[in-house]
């Protein structure tokens, strides 16, 4: 799945009229985290807190900070927020939610990025605040129905394949049932029973459906892939090893054993590498943070298959990347024993179904 870009702020509010502006300094007192922009014209004339951000023009200000924020409140017509976000689009996977709120704040438009942005609950919480009227038109939820996209969303599940979230979003609008394999039970008690048919062993190809692993193997067509948060990575390394080296091999293993890297939540190893620069580049790269073990967590773990004497004699610890993919997956199953190649070792520990549930429920 494409990784969200990472955001400076969370809600920038934009007003250029004066019952705009209004409306701004009661939603950025009742919205956290959230910055005011007002035009510069409007500024000279109207009653501005201080610490609101002026601008000259719109339409340059909103190309500058568009994909800065992950929501924008526009407080102006439908029609010229349309115009001025148009050419800022890039994918409903990473827009930011953007919610329109006329100027006497009579309605509060979900407009873009309902479900993944948000906008759909941004809406009604600026209908609380000024008392608007949330309009939200995304089709599954005016009929009540769910909305995978917004399931994933919920649940930490990253999408492998946008293009699909349209086609079974269809399917929940006609009433079809999906096959649905969910082995990590994080899927399907999120969906009404006459929409799921259970799967062990993948879809069949006969209709659309949902499958959600850790697991890389051909889907048929019509099959949206949901990639579960369930996997950690141990790695080892020479002083100095590039992290060109240590994600190679990374992918090469994943390739290997037929798992997916989106559903790797973590990597982990010794607190020796704490300041290992390829090691925390790679950690960068892939937008992953990396757990670092002392000695007596990583010799607590009892279910290595691999010792080496040789990290025992220099580090004081059995193992570095089993231990330690164990020990960050919870104490998962170790599903690949260590692996070597040149300057890297590298083991792979699934966490517990239960382990897992409960940290999607938390939103870890």
């Amino acid at each position: 799945m494409i990784q969200e870009p990472e955001r400076m702020k969370d809600i920038a509010i934009w007003a250029i009229t004066p019952g705009g502006v209004g409306l701004g300094v009661r939603l950025a007192k009742g919205v956290d985290r959230s910055d005011l922009f007002v035009s510069e014209k409007l500024a000279l004339s109207s009653e501005v807190p201080p610490g609101a951000s002026r601008f000259t023009t719109l339409s340059k200000a909103l190309e500058k900070e568009f994909h800065t924020y992950s929501a924008h409140i526009f407080l102006f017509s439908t029609g010229i927020a349309v115009r001025m976000i148009a050419p800022l689009l890039r994918s409903k996977l990473t827009d930011p939610a953007v919610v329109v709120v006329d100027d006497r704040g009579l309605h509060a438009v979900s407009l873009v990025s309902g479900h993944l942005g948000g906008a759909n609950e941004l809406a009604l919480a600026v209908g609380d605040i000024v008392g608007a009227r949330p309009v939200i038109t995304t089709a599954t939820d005016v009929n009540q129905l769910p909305a995978i996209d917004l399931v994933a969303k919920e649940n930490q599940l990253k999408i492998e394949n946008p293009e699909m979230i349209k086609t079974i979003n269809m399917a929940f609008l006609q009433g079809r049932a999906l096959e649905v394999q969910d082995p990590f039970g994080l899927v399907s008690p999120h969906l009404p029973e006459r929409f799921i048919i259970p799967r062990e062993e993948g879809p069949t190809g006969s209709r659309p459906a949902v499958i959600c692993t850790d697991r890389t193997f051909p889907v048929p067509r019509e099959t949206i892939v949901l990639r579960p948060g369930s996997l950690a990575v141990g790695i080892g390394c020479n002083r100095g090893t590039a992290m060109e080296e240590i994600q190679g091999f990374l992918i090469a293993v994943f390739q290997d054993q037929g798992l997916s890297l989106d559903s790797v939540a973590l990597l982990a190893t010794t607190e020796v590498k704490a300041d290992e620069i390829g090691l925390l580049a790679l950690g960068t790269a892939l937008g992953l943070d990396i757990r670092f073990y002392d000695k007596p967590s990583l010799n607590s773990v009892t279910t290595i298959q691999n010792p080496s004497r040789v990290v025992e004699k220099h580090l004081g610890v059995k193992s570095v990347c089993e231990a330690a993919a164990i020990l960050a997956a919870n104490n998962g199953k170790l599903i690949v024993p260590k692996q070597k190649k040149g300057n890297v070792t590298l083991a792979v520990a699934r966490k517990p179904v239960g382990s897992l549930s409960s940290e999607q429920d938390l939103g870890m």
